[in-house]
């Protein structure tokens, strides 16, 4: 292999494949990222590659190509020589970097301006191979609305990995519309969105909610001008693995095995007190409250009185722990019902109203006891369930 590039590209490229580069593994290989001249696109190209296992990221940068050749090389060895070649000031222009394989010593011989490294590597064949899926169920969803969804959605997951189901995001395609759902046995959070190109048929998967998370990081990269603003999902016929295709990018995903629960009854379908806040001022109360919430076991309650003739609704958000203090503040709402009071999770309320886009937000309840739900108001395709904590009030 003899080649070049710019460094300013192959840094950019190792950023967005060095994330899926396995940290504590007993397979060494999978420490390497993949190096390989890729003729196929009709133009010379340089494959960037690097799996956990779990999850595989490629990635194509322009190359000058001299002799075709794959390589294997310690990942972070190679991304740290490289980011140390970026010029200091940063309106000067990438330098170019050579990059030649010895195939008998396996040594890739990188030289950049007055700069110079030798790097030992593998053989390709000792790396696992990147699942190849080319048939099975495809769809395009819009960046945009894909990556906010993911961010509405994935928060919800298990961490824990006693139910594995629940660690993963219940993905299902059907028609024109796309909903995903997590849950972690305490909350649920449910987006519905639609497809840019309609599918046939019902098809339901659970994607790993890590995996979601480093695509949501993969579509926030800058796009080329002229990008199509759709990613591309495939789900291999098997139902085991996934593919999402961006431009000159693409993730495959191995696929969690099981039954996600049935949601749809944990969604209560009535309420008797509903109470409308601003977003902003109820992230504040909250936000405020938990700083006593964390020394008393995380509770924050919530104290919902309605309007007067002259006087509007309002929330009382409050949290105390013993030996430390307590705090209570008030904001507006527009109460609908009777008056109720119930106790959540300061985490799980902050983690929801940090990633709404809407400036009021509806919380529906029906007594201490019962799940409470959220629901942006100005939208009807996400909502957020979380179950109460029983208190002493």
């Amino acid at each position: 292999m003899r080649m070049s590039c710019l460094q300013e590209n192959l840094s950019k490229g190792l950023a967005i494949v060095g994330r899926a580069v396995a940290t504590r593994t007993t397979l060494p290989i999978t420490n390497n990222v993949l190096l390989a001249t890729d003729p196929s696109a009709g133009r010379a190209r340089l494959k960037l590659a690097a799996t956990n296992l779990e999850i595989a990221v490629s990635c194509w940068i322009e190359a000058e190509v001299e002799e075709e050749g794959a390589i294997t090389i310690p990942a972070r060895l190679l991304t740290d020589f490289v980011n140390s070649l970026s010029p200091p000031e940063k309106h000067l222009p990438s330098e170019r970097i050579d990059l030649a394989l010895s195939p008998k010593t396996r040594t890739l011989e990188l030289k950049c301006a007055r700069f110079e490294a030798r790097i030992s590597g593998h053989d390709v064949d000792e790396f696992p191979p990147i699942p190849h899926i080319g048939d099975g169920m495809m769809t395009k969803v819009e960046t945009e609305l894909l990556a906010t969804a993911i961010r509405q959605v994935v928060f919800a997951a298990a961490t824990e990995e006693s139910r594995p189901v629940l660690t993963g995001v219940h993905a299902e395609f059907e028609d024109e519309k796309l909903t995903l759902a997590a849950a972690d046995g305490f909350r649920l959070a449910v987006h519905t969105l639609p497809l840019a190109q309609p599918v046939a048929g019902k098809t339901a998967v659970i994607i790993p909610g890590r995996s979601l998370a480093e695509l949501n990081r993969l579509l926030a990269l800058p796009r080329k001008e002229g990008q199509e603003e759709a990613v591309e999902i495939t789900i291999n016929p098997q139902k085991s693995q996934v593919l999402f295709r961006l431009q000159d990018v693409e993730m495959v995903s191995q696929l969690i095995q099981g039954t996600f629960p049935n949601y749809s009854q944990l969604i209560p379908q009535s309420y008797v007190t509903k109470a409308v806040v601003d977003v902003s001022a109820f992230s504040m109360a909250t936000r405020t409250a938990s700083i006593f919430a964390r020394d008393g076991s995380g509770i924050m309650r919530l104290v919902i009185t309605p309007g007067e003739e002259l006087s509007p609704g309002k929330i009382t958000v409050s949290a105390r722990a013993e030996e430390v203090g307590d705090n209570m503040g008030e904001i507006d709402a527009i109460v609908e019902g009777e008056a109720t009071k119930v106790a959540f999770n300061s985490k799980y309320l902050m983690d929801v109203l940090t990633i709404l886009e809407e400036e009021q937000v509806a919380l529906e309840t029906t007594s201490p006891s019962s799940p409470g739900v959220f629901r942006p108001i100005g939208t009807e395709n996400y909502l957020y369930v979380v179950m109460p904590m029983f208190v002493q009030w």
